[in-house]
């Protein structure tokens, strides 16, 4: 009997699917790598599920040079998958566009020697570029459009999303330019069935605004300005509030912050009887020691807050998308869109200090609040009952602001985080502009309630403590302060919203006692004023009230030493003094204390590149995963 010639392979510990072995045949270094793969190989290479994770892995070993040795199976790569995108038809264009999102998030954030032309050479090489990049975001452009299917639409949107970000200091963005997108990304926007599929359009849209723009006139940001379609404006806004309150959460996980009435469990768990304390604990969120959470909270926000740019930019540029974003009013069950901003940027504020990049994002939110309020008819809603909303505010790091149950005027949750940024960042490196802008923002609402002669009922003295400890530190850290940049302009800031509290306060501060309290904390902080003033020059300067503030604190000091042989008084008796001295006191304050700059983007320029930069890295990361 003859042997069979047939022979039994030994089977393999683990089966490798078909398109892994494509991968690998396809970027093999070796002598036919010069030679076309034969129409066979592509297509079945495109009709295949893409396995992502075997192709970021066998990518993400190579260095740049590999990756430019390899330039013919790149190019062969990219091509193939730009014929099937204008083919369309079957699975081929979804897998194609997978494919693209993963080699593209891989190839492109490599360190290449030099970066625009490396990146032409992987991809198409300098003879073809324009040509295949041209039919390559024309076919994005038509599929984001009008794609047979959300999904395809998206994995389009995806793929623009990472060329954006992993080229973005190149010159291939220029062809996303010349080709304008936006029509076809809020159309994709406008019928979108879910939050959640606006949230990488609008991000996207965010970072082509973005590009260049101090260098030529972006026509993103044309369109931002004048885009009207009230409709795809308040899908927008509902994905911000949406993932605003996503990203809240990610720091309520580390550490429930929630203000609790009295309980018996809560009673037991301060004692140190938890354990024994009745009610269900199966959903009790695990506690962290504070170095273990300080560590998780330098790690947040999470990637989803490169959503802030758009935020920003759309805020800066549309008047219509500002006005929705105060007044949109919430889903049945849900929380208003501007409370959940809001209640992001009060955890980004208090946690500012831990990272840079919680810093650039702290500054956007504090950018976009700066340019609602400078809008007087948004800062007449944002301070009237008409905007009365519950917003759940930071309480994660002492101290604490007063806790406010329930509904209340928008203007105080806006107060109570500039408050939190305040308290919460002071550091011997002083972030003079987060300063600045905190202040500044306060300065905008209390010249608005002065101006309009409106009495906000909220809690006065923590923010004149607030300020005055600012001062109090200022004073006592000069040395390393004094060399910072534009350190002079939160001098003057905080001065003069001081010296206009003191001389306009009979118009906004709700009742005489607000005002007495006042009067009451500037005069206990009498010699530190004059150590202020006098640490930093400030006499010398026109630009500031010091000597408003000076002299009500000499004025009541004065009062106080002929006030006869009682040397200590209780408050109570310094506070009859303080009423009995308004009838001699004359406020010398400056002309134009209530006035303000209204926001240029051209001033912010260093900054905002700077957070242009950060929303890429973290767009880099939600690609890839």
């Amino acid at each position: 009997m003859e042997p069979s010639p047939l022979t039994q392979q030994a089977r393999p510990e683990t089966f490798q699917p078909k398109i892994v072995q494509l991968y690998e045949e396809l970027f093999k270094d070796d002598v036919d790598a010069e030679g076309d793969k034969p129409e066979g190989f592509w297509r079945e290479f495109f009709l295949l599920n893409p396995d992502r994770i075997s192709l970021q892995r066998l990518l993400a070993h190579l260095g740049p040079d590999d990756v430019i040795a390899l330039q013919s199976q790149t190019r062969q790569l990219f091509f193939r998958a730009v014929e099937c995108l204008k083919r369309g038809g079957g699975v081929a264009d979804l897998h194609a566009l997978e494919t693209l999102t993963t080699f593209f998030s891989t190839i492109l954030p490599k360190k290449y020697t030099n970066p625009s032309s490396d990146i032409i050479a992987v991809l198409a090489g300098l003879d073809q570029v324009d040509a295949v990049f041209t039919d390559f975001v024309g076919a994005l452009d038509a599929i984001i459009r009008n794609g047979k299917s959300m999904e395809i639409r998206q994995g389009a949107v995806e793929v623009v999303l990472s060329i954006t970000s992993g080229a973005y200091q190149t010159g291939i963005l220029t062809y996303f330019i010349q080709r304008d997108l936006f029509p076809a990304i809020m159309k994709f926007i406008q019928e979108s069935d879910s939050s959640f599929r606006v949230l990488k359009p609008f991000t996207l849209l965010g970072l082509l605004a973005n590009y260049n723009k101090f260098e030529f006139q972006n026509p993103y940001q044309l369109r931002l300005n004048d885009f009207v379609n009230e409709a795809a404006i308040q899908k927008i806004i509902k994905c911000v509030g949406n993932t605003c309150r996503g990203l809240r959460g990610q720091y309520i996980d580390i550490l429930q912050d929630l203000p609790e009435g009295w309980s018996i469990a809560n009673t037991l768990n301060m004692i140190g009887l938890g354990a024994i304390a009745p009610g269900a604990r199966a959903n009790q969120k695990p506690s962290y020691d504070p170095e273990e959470a300080k560590q998780m909270f330098a790690k947040l926000p999470g990637e989803d807050a490169a959503v802030l740019l758009g935020t920003y930019d759309f805020s800066h540029a549309n008047k219509l998308f500002c006005f929705n974003l105060v007044t949109l009013p919430s889903d049945k069950g849900e929380e208003q869109p501007i409370s959940s901003f809001l209640s992001l940027s009060s955890y980004l504020l208090q946690h500012a200090f831990l990272s840079t990049r919680t810093t650039n994002y702290a500054h956007l939110s504090l950018m976009v609040l700066r340019l609602l309020i400078e809008d007087q008819l948004l800062c007449k809603r944002i301070c009237s009952d008409e905007s009365k909303v519950a917003v759940r505010l930071c309480r994660q790091r002492q101290p604490l602001l007063p806790a406010v149950r329930g509904e209340r005027i928008l203007a105080t949750s806006v107060l109570d985080t500039m408050i939190d940024g305040i308290n919460h960042n002071l550091r011997r490196r002083l972030d003079v502009s987060l300063y600045t802008l905190c202040v500044g923002i306060m300065l905008r609402i209390i010249s608005y309630l002065s101006r309009s002669r409106t009495r906000l009922q909220y809690h006065w003295s923590e923010l004149f403590r607030s300020l005055l400890s600012l001062i109090r530190f200022l004073t006592t850290y000069a040395p390393d302060l004094k060399g910072l940049s534009h350190i002079d302009s939160l001098l003057d800031l905080v001065v003069n919203l001081l010296a206009l509290s003191l001389s306009a306060g009979e118009a906004f501060l709700p009742t005489p006692a607000d005002y007495d309290d006042l009067f009451y904390k500037v005069v206990e902080s009498g010699e530190v004023l004059v150590k202020f003033r006098d640490t930093y020059q400030l006499a010398n300067r026109p630009s500031n009230s010091i000597g408003t503030l000076v002299s009500v604190s000499t004025h009541y000091k004065a009062m106080l030493d002929s006030g006869g042989s009682k040397k200590n008084l209780t408050s109570t008796e310094v506070a009859e003094v303080i009423k009995q001295g308004y009838e001699t006191l004359s406020i010398q304050a400056k002309e134009g204390l209530d006035g303000w700059e209204r926001y240029r983007e051209a001033d912010e320029r260093t900054l905002l590149k700077k957070m242009a930069r950060a929303t890429v890295a973290d767009v880099q990361i939600i690609v890839q995963t």
